[in-house]
């Protein structure tokens, strides 16, 4: 197997990047939130989040994890928060 195939295979078991959006034009809000998981250069996994205002570059921030586990428990724990606050894709 070949590094490119090896990175396909842990892609495809990663869950797919997600994409939202808070808008509401009466309090002036129009927000982005971007959230994936990218594998490391060592062996672990990083959850990648990309967030600010529609329209503009936004802040990027990443926290790494050792496992695919762990690293999916985060995504999805944040994916939930988000939706809870109203962020829609």
């Amino acid at each position: 197997m070949t590094q490119l195939d090896l990175m396909e295979c842990i892609n495809a078991t990663l869950p797919a990047r997600v994409c939202l959006r808070r808008v509401d034009p009466d309090r002036r809000m129009a927000r982005f939130y971007i959230l994936a998981i990218e594998p490391t250069l060592f062996g672990g996994y990083a959850v990648v989040r990309e967030y600010g205002r529609v329209g503009r570059s936004g802040r990027v921030m990443s926290s790494l994890y050792a496992s695919a586990d762990e690293a999916v428990k985060v995504f999805q724990r944040q994916r939930q928060a988000k939706l809870r606050r109203g962020d829609r894709k």
